[in-house]
């Protein structure tokens, strides 16, 4: 864990793992909500980093977490989202080519994996999760598509994603949802933010 002050009231952590990111997002949550990280404005997590905006003193904090010791998080830890989801992406006999498995296995392998949410970007409310086994991250298309329909739910590297609106993607594509993981009239706007545990549950028609 390396704090970094990078400007008059912000400071940058810098860390090893998405696990430590998310370990670290939940205990920064937690002692500001207990009054202890004073008037910190923003957490917010990325894929190695955790960015805190808004900090008086940002040195003296950066001195007090790098003597934290922050405990792993739990598996259970965080509300959990429960996304539908038809396996009927383009990409999936792909996808079950390089995992070894059938098509149909795809979905027993996504459904038996409990995923979370690291951080959010590319677009408002598409957040990476995390939680495939190494053996089953994948490589980004060769050749991205200049349009992915919005719903699509996605695999690339060690990450998963839904896309809140149809945009241009290189990732490999494994099913659809009718979720709507982006909406500005809804409150919290976003299905996904960081912390949220994810399962997606296999749908058909």
């Amino acid at each position: 864990m390396r704090p970094l002050v990078v400007g008059g009231e912000a400071l940058l952590i810098e860390l090893d793992s998405a696990q430590e990111v998310a370990a670290l997002h939940a205990e920064l949550l937690r002692r500001r909500e207990a009054g202890e990280l004073g008037d910190v404005r923003d957490v917010v997590p990325a894929a190695r980093t955790v960015l805190l905006d808004g900090v008086a003193g940002p040195g003296a904090l950066a001195e007090r977490i790098a003597r934290w010791e922050v405990p792993p998080l739990a598996r259970t830890e965080g509300p959990l989202v429960t996304v539908p989801v038809r396996y009927d992406g383009p990409d999936l006999t792909e996808v079950a080519r390089r995992w070894g498995v059938s098509e149909r296995e795809v979905a027993g392998v996504v459904a038996r994996t409990e995923f979370r949410v690291a951080f959010c970007g590319f677009a408002p409310g598409f957040g990476y999760l995390t939680g495939l086994p190494e053996r089953l991250h994948l490589p980004r298309r060769d050749t991205p598509r200049t349009a992915v329909p919005a719903g699509s739910l996605a695999l690339a590297g060690e990450y998963a994603g839904v896309y809140p609106r149809s945009s241009p993607g290189g990732w490999q594509l494994i099913g659809t949802t009718d979720a709507v993981v982006w909406d500005p009239g809804r409150e919290p706007a976003a299905l996904f933010a960081p912390g949220v545990r994810v399962r997606f549950e296999e749908v058909t028609g």
